[in-house]
C-alpha cells in the first residue's frame, strides 16, 4: 500500500514484521538475516529485531545462522479456517468431486489480488509448485481467479488490472489489460473460466464460481489436469459438467446455512485494503 494511501492507524512495523513471515515459503524454507532483509527491503538491524521477536514467540526458530518458520505459524491461518465455514462445508464435495473425474480439486477465495487455497483434494502432482492450503496465486492468470473476478463490479476490475503484475509466465500467458478483460466478459458470460497453460506450461484448469444464498460470488472450484491428457474440448466436456454439478450441491448447502464472517469478507472486502 503506497504510504500517501496509508490511513494514520495504519501501524508500519506491524506490515514489516508480517513481511518477514511472508517472505519464508517452499522455495524458501531457510534464510539468513541477510537474505530476509534483501527480500522485505529491511536494514540488517531491523530485520535482526524482528527475526528474533518472533523467535521469541515461537513462530522461527534459529541455530544462530539460518532462520526457519515453526509448525506454531498455523496458528495463524487456523483462526480463518476454524471461523470460516465455506472450507468445511466444501470439503466432501471436493472429495466426491475428486473421486468421480480422477483429478484434484480445489476451493479458493480472492484475497487482495491473490487468489488462496482455504480447501483442497489432491489427487495427482500436476505443478511444479506444491499446492497446499494456504497457496496463493495471482488471481488474473489462474481460472479460479477470473470466475471471481469475472463477477466483481466493473470498476473494480479495471483498478485490479490497472494495478496488476501482467508479465508472461508461460508463451500463452494473457499480459494486455485490453484481453483480459475481454476473457473476462466472457467468462462472466458463461459461467465459467478454463486457463489454458498460461500459469505454467503443461497445465490446464478450469474453474465456477461459488454463490451464497444471496447470489453473491464468494469462492470458486476447479479442476486442474495435465494439457497432455486433457484436451481444452474434453476439459469442457468431460470434465465441466462435473464441475458444475459438485459446485450446485455446495451452493444448495449454503443455502441453508447463510455464509458470514472471513470467507466472505475475504472473497468482498481485502483487496480495498492492501
Amino acid at each position: 500500500m503506497p504510504a500517501a494511501a496509508r490511513a494514520p492507524h495504519f501501524v508500519r512495523s506491524f506490515e514489516r514484521g508480517l513481511a518477514v513471515i511472508r517472505v519464508f515459503g517452499a522455495d524458501h524454507p531457510e534464510l539468513t538475516l541477510s537474505e530476509v532483509a534483501r527480500a522485505c527491503d529491511l536494514t540488517r538491524a531491523a530485520t535482526r529485531r524482528f527475526l528474533l521477536t518472533l523467535v521469541d514467540l515461537g513462530y522461527v526458530h534459529t541455530d544462530g545462522r539460518v532462520f526457519r518458520l515453526t509448525p506454531r505459524v498455523l496458528e495463524l491461518g487456523y483462526a480463518y479456517l476454524s471461523g470460516s465455514t465455506l472450507p468445511e462445508l466444501a470439503q466432501p464435495h471436493l472429495e466426491q468431486l475428486a473421486v468421480r473425474v480422477g483429478e484434484s480439486s480445489s476451493l479458493c477465495v480472492l484475497d487482495g489480488d491473490d487468489i488462496v487455497y482455504v480447501a483442497r483434494v489432491p489427487t495427482r502432482r500436476i505443478m511444479t509448485a506444491s499446492i497446499t492450503v494456504g497457496t496463493r496465486f495471482p488471481a488474473h492468470v489462474t481460472s479460479v481467479g477470473r470466475v471471481i473476478l469475472a463477477h466483481l463490479p466493473d470498476e473494480e476490475v479495471d483498478a485490479r488490472l490497472a494495478r496488476a503484475e501482467l508479465r508472461p509466465l508461460t508463451a500463452r500467458t494473457i499480459v494486455s489489460v485490453e484481453l483480459l478483460t475481454a476473457e473476462l466478459g466472457r467468462v462472466r458470460r458463461q459461467g465459467y473460466a478454463i486457463v489454458d497453460q498460461e500459469l505454467e506450461e503443461g497445465l490446464r484448469s478450469v474453474a465456477a464460481p461459488v454463490r451464497d444464498r444471496d447470489g453473491e460470488v464468494v469462492a470458486a472450484v476447479n479442476i486442474p489436469v495435465h494439457a497432455s491428457r486433457n484436451s481444452v474440448a474434453s476439459v469442457r466436456r468431460d470434465l465441466l459438467p462435473h464441475l458444475l454439478a459438485t459446485v450446485a450441491r455446495i451452493e444448495a448447502d449454503l443455502r441453508d446455512l447463510r455464509l458470514t464472517g472471513p470467507a466472505r469478507a475475504a472473497s468482498r472486502d481485502s483487496g480495498t485494503h492492501r
